[in-house]
């Protein structure tokens, strides 16, 4: 039976601009758990390796969110290949998914992707996601939707997930869950927390069986407007964010 391995520090090893990337995505997985977006040790979160173009930071396949800490995140390049000494592999459909965006899209840097059960349920609906709230509307005709082609394990997928990822920071990958990405981690974390919060309310509503309405399209799409203009918000919530990571549990900064 594969035992735990403890990984020592790696801060002597890295440049300062990776150690704080790091630090930033080991408190991504820390606050993922917090929120209970959690698959068990499934699912990924990554993060472009600063000043690189096809290095980037993901779990350790094997680990549980709440036990990620920076040293143990593993650095792979777009081919799969692991670039550091790590006791750990990575998930196939994490480096297929992942790597598609990160190789595409050179303007986002980071991609958290979930399987929560409001995503995954929501992403059965032919409907897609409805602005049914002002959250919601935020995503208004600003997300994409691909289609499901079984575990994301062949290579020739990661050009349909690009393809219909499109110039979006989002995607609902249909019958599987949700896929947000951003110029930093703070980006994408905002952007997947009001998404998720937007299928959860998406869900009660239906479960309801009660009549409901829709906003008019003109007042869907000045409300995304004000949200996506309204200039990088993430920036504000993160270093809060960022502090609850560390009221939880500050070992992820080992």
């Amino acid at each position: 039976m594969p035992k735990l391995v403890e990984v020592p520090s790696v801060r002597a090893r890295v440049g300062e601009d990776e150690w704080q990337a790091r630090v930033e995505l080991a408190a991504a997985y820390r606050l993922v758990a917090h929120y209970g977006w959690t698959h068990l040790i499934n699912n990924h979160i990554s993060l472009r390796v600063p000043n690189t173009e096809e290095q980037f930071l993901i779990n350790p396949y094997g680990l549980l969110y709440e036990q990620i800490t920076a040293s143990s995140l593993v650095k792979i390049d777009v081919d799969g290949n692991v670039l550091d000494d790590s006791p750990y592999q990575v998930n196939r459909a994490g480096f297929v998914i992942h790597s598609a965006i990160h190789m595409a899209r050179k303007d986002l840097h980071a991609i958290i992707h979930t399987h929560t059960v409001a995503g995954q349920a929501l992403s059965a609906l032919d409907c897609g996601l409805l602005p049914l709230n002002q959250s919601a509307m935020r995503y208004y005709k600003r997300i994409g939707y691909h289609e499901f082609e079984g575990v994301a394990s062949d290579l020739d997928e990661r050009e349909r997930i690009v393809a219909d990822l499109g110039d979006h920071k989002c995607l609902i990958m249909k019958h599987h869950g949700l896929l947000t990405a951003g110029v930093n981690i703070g980006e994408a974390f905002n952007l997947m927390y009001y998404l998720e919060k937007s299928c959860e309310t998406q869900m009660m509503v239906l479960a309801s069986n009660q009549p409901y309405s829709l906003p008019s399209e003109a007042s869907c799409e000045k409300s995304a407007q004000i949200f996506w203009g309204n200039g990088r918000v993430h920036d504000r919530d993160w270093p809060a964010l960022m502090k609850l990571a560390d009221q939880l549990d500050p070992s992820f900064r080992n």
